[in-house]
């Protein structure tokens, strides 16, 4: 599974970190910073600590999970 991780800085200073799940394999980093400035502009997001002002910082994380049959 392939998460997106977005950091903004808030009206007040603080950073704050959005997650979005299951991101489509041919994302760029152009739709990245767009979806990220259109989230500021819009004040997309109610947040108790203050609204988002600036973008910070982005990453994926790629997530692989195994299982194991634990049946005795």
């Amino acid at each position: 599974m392939k998460t997106l991780i977005m950091v903004f800085r808030n009206s007040i200073g603080r950073l704050v970190r959005i997650s979005v799940d299951n991101v489509r394999d041919d994302i760029t980093e152009a739709d990245i910073k767009n979806a990220m400035g259109t989230l500021v502009a819009k004040n997309v997001f109610e947040i108790s600590n203050g609204e988002l002002k600036e973008p910070i910082s982005a990453s994926i994380v790629t997530t692989q999970t195994q299982e194991f049959d634990l049946v005795l």
